[in-house]
């Protein structure tokens, strides 16, 4: 089978040797196949090394956008080599800038962009691991890509030729398809594989969409064999699924997931420059939901249902809005945190920030991925649709009462995600390949930590409101990180969802979902409550200390742009900083 494959890309890749008749030779050399990329010249180097490194960054940024947009097929082989050589490149280059003579902006600069290509080397390695576990599941991959990338360099085609091989690809999809239940394989390597199959099918599609139509030769060379190596990938993607990863073809509601494992979260965790181990975040996540319980029991005697808070929670959740009117709370409930972080004069809010934001409604299949809101300079609101089952209505509506969405409407918007967002597109905005959920995420949820300890929330319903988003949190780091060290199922964590936090099961479900099988890296579900624990600190560190007044803290923050929240602080405190600069700070004292 592998031979087969073999024959066949070498005769799609002779397909693409010949010009068209009548056209001649092409007036230059075709592109080359293989990817060389020039150093950056010395002067843009040596002209940073009195600032910062915003030219370098922005050089760095936009080849790189380049490079991805011209190499875009999954897990090519010549998408790696290119990725390698440009990191390579830029590795050298670093070496080239003299670290010491950098301002304190340049050398926070200089660390985040050495650990970004560190992080995204990784990254390759584990793609190319990931690739190596699927390569008897699908020997066509090369195959497919060749054509996509031979297409995205112009080569002339020779439709007779390709449609013949591409006639031959279908035939073998097909004996793989027959062969499917001999292949051993993880049951997540399967499931990714049956993803992979589906996504080279849709490679296939944009290359022959190219070309069919307008072009009259591959139209009729290549309208069958098409069609039957098309649907040869569909059946043997759904074949994989169903037979090797063992998920029914009717069964949306099986999570997989895919754990990395603990040596791959301490490398993660050390990129990030979290100086804790995966089993540490788990004890200080139990100790977070500690104190929520606590509060929660406080809350619940004060509603009359005693230390059982579970009852007063079933009682919040019943306090919402009917069809039709969330919008109308989502916007009032904006207002008010807009109105509360101004007059208290805790951040700056431009007008243009203040009123520039915009709503929509979530579609039942997003909110499958997203039962609650997402924001920016839109907040993607999530309630019941006429499409939904009854259940699926109550568990929206009960999910989106009115105390939990107050909870999360200034998450989201101000002063949450739409400021952090407007701040960034205008302050240091070089600084992108460094985004972090851990300053994106770990900032929203710190201004809950902050309106939490200001009396934010004013009855024991805005408490429970608050505190069940906080538990949820906790709960977050247990089974996200349970699961990526292998001792937690995605079945297993809807459980915990309902049992330890109180979630409706569907919204657990799409919560445990979103997690495991959207497009999140692995410790995007713990940056919330840790993001938001290591900002905390540094505001015990520097504005309880009378270092920094508040708005001023937080108004220096936005401005620095996303990054690791260390190295926030080396930037405020001006912490002298080394080319080699690890992670040190126990933001959350010592852990056992």
């Amino acid at each position: 089978m592998f031979r087969l494959f073999s024959c066949v890309l070498l005769a799609i890749s002779a397909g693409f040797a010949q010009p068209k008749a009548g056209l001649g030779a092409p007036p230059t050399a075709l592109r080359p196949a293989e990817f060389v990329y020039e150093a950056p010249e010395q002067e843009l180097l040596s002209k940073q090394a009195s600032g910062d490194l915003r030219e370098v960054l922005l050089r760095y940024s936009s080849d790189l956008a380049n490079l991805n947009r011209l190499y875009d097929a999954p897990m090519s082989a010549r998408r790696e080599k290119a990725l390698r050589e440009f990191y390579a490149v830029w590795n050298a280059a670093l070496d080239r800038i003299p670290f010491e003579a950098l301002n304190q902006d340049g050398k926070v600069d200089y660390i985040l962009f050495r650990n970004r290509i560190r992080d995204d080397l990784r990254a390759l390695d584990l793609a190319a691991a990931r690739k190596r576990e699927m390569a008897a599941a699908a020997p066509f991959h090369e195959q497919i890509v060749a054509l996509w990338e031979a297409r995205q360099r112009t080569d002339p085609i020779d439709p007779r030729k390709v449609a013949g091989e591409i006639a031959q690809l279908g035939t073998a999809v097909q004996e793989l398809n027959r062969k499917a239940g001999g292949l051993q394989m993880k049951k997540t390597a399967a499931n990714r594989a049956a993803a992979h199959v589906a996504e080279l099918r849709g490679v296939l599609r944009r290359w022959h969409d190219f070309y069919s139509s307008y072009d009259p030769a591959f139209t009729w060379w290549m309208s069958q064999p098409y069609q039957k190596a098309s649907a040869a990938l569909e059946t043997y993607a759904a074949t994989l699924r169903e037979r090797v990863a063992g998920v029914r073809r009717d069964d949306k509601d099986t999570i997989v997931g895919d754990p990395i494992g603990r040596e791959a979260l301490l490398a993660d965790l050390e990129s990030e420059f979290i100086p804790y181990t995966p089993e540490q975040l788990i004890t200080i996540a139990n100790r977070e939901f500690a104190w929520c319980e606590t509060e929660m029991k406080k809350a619940s005697r004060e509603l009359g249902y005693g230390d059982d808070w579970k009852r007063a929670l079933e009682y919040v959740k019943n306090l919402y809005v009917s069809p039709g009117d969330q919008p109308d709370l989502v916007r009032n409930l904006a207002l008010e945190a807009i109105d509360y972080v101004t007059k208290n004069d805790l951040v700056t809010v431009p007008q243009l920030a203040r009123n520039g934001w915009r709503m929509e409604m979530m579609s039942a299949e997003q909110q499958r991925l997203a039962p609650f809101f997402l924001g920016g300079e839109v907040i993607r609101v999530s309630y019941p649709l006429s499409n939904m089952t009854h259940e699926e209505k109550m568990m929206s509506m009960r999910g989106n009462n009115v105390h939990f969405s107050r909870a999360t409407v200034h998450h989201e918007l101000i002063p949450g995600h739409w400021l952090q967002r407007y701040m960034n597109e205008r302050f240091r905005p070089y600084r992108a390949p460094f985004r972090t959920p851990f300053w994106g995420e770990g900032w929203a949820l710190y201004w809950e930590f902050l309106l939490w300890d200001r009396g934010f929330p004013v009855t024991p319903e805005n408490k429970i409101g608050m505190l069940f988003w906080r538990m949820h949190r906790c709960a977050r780091i247990i089974f996200s990180l349970s699961f990526h060290l292998e001792k937690m199922t995605p079945a297993e964590a809807v459980d915990f969802l309902v049992e330890k936090v109180g979630h409706e099961r569907e919204n657990a479900a799409a919560e445990v979902r979103r997690s495991f099988e959207g497009a999140y890296g692995p410790l995007y579900q713990i940056a919330y409550m840790i993001g938001a624990l290591e900002f905390r600190a540094l505001k015990r560190e520097l504005v309880e200390t009378g270092r920094m007044k508040l708005k001023e803290f937080h108004d220096a923050i936005l401005k620095l742009n996303s990054m690791p929240v260390e190295l926030v602080r080396a930037s405020l405190t001006n912490q002298p900083l080394t080319r080699e600069f690890k992670t040190g700070w126990r933001f959350y004292g010592e852990i056992p």
